[in-house]
């Protein structure tokens, strides 16, 4: 057995033919900090499973200020996937912060699939399930956290953030000035 079929079943009822298709479809990649996978104005195909590092999506205001959307850790599924679903360019950047490996899934292939095969229609549907929960958790935190709250928990989510980001880049996250991030820091 191959180890990641034993891995995806732990999860997910799959079969082995499936596990097969899904491989024909995605492919193992190191990628270096500072690679865009996906840009804003442009159409795409891509998701990527997050095994390690740290990915951002963005948008670049008219005034040219970017605002990250959000920061993904491992495990994660990170791609435009509005756009790809929608048939429509991206309104965001995916850009790695660090040095991240992913599982890069031609997106188009696996929705072919997703429609001949219902495990991995089942596999779909909660990989959707996941993606909305993280945002309707986020968009929680924004309302009801106010940014020490929200820099706390995001230090629990991803440990050594301090460390593997630059701070503009974190305060960006929480919708905050760099400046109001180090007086929240020298805080706690």
């Amino acid at each position: 057995m191959h180890p990641n079929f034993e891995y995806l079943k732990s999860y997910f009822d799959i079969s082995e033919e499936s596990f097969y298709l899904l491989q024909q479809v995605s492919s193992k990649k190191i990628l270096k900090a500072n690679t865009k996978i996906a840009e804003a104005g442009k159409k795409g195909t891509k998701l990527y499973q997050l095994n390690s590092g740290i990915i951002r999506s963005y948008i670049i205001s008219e005034s040219g200020k970017e605002w990250n959307k959000n920061l993904y850790s491992p495990t994660s599924f990170v791609g435009p996937l509005t756009a790809i679903s929608l048939d429509k360019p991206s309104l965001l950047t995916f850009e790695t912060l660090t040095d991240c490996e992913v599982y890069e899934v031609d997106f188009i292939m696996f929705l072919e699939h997703a429609k001949k095969h219902i495990d991995i229609s089942n596999l779909y549907n909660k990989i959707l399930e996941k993606v909305y929960i993280a945002y309707e958790k986020r968009q929680i935190e924004f309302i009801t956290l106010n940014a020490t709250e929200r820099y706390k928990k995001l230090q629990k989510t991803i440990p050594e953030i301090d460390s593997l980001i630059p701070q503009f880049q974190i305060a960006s996250y929480l919708n905050i000035t760099p400046v109001q991030l180090s007086r929240i820091r020298k805080q706690i």
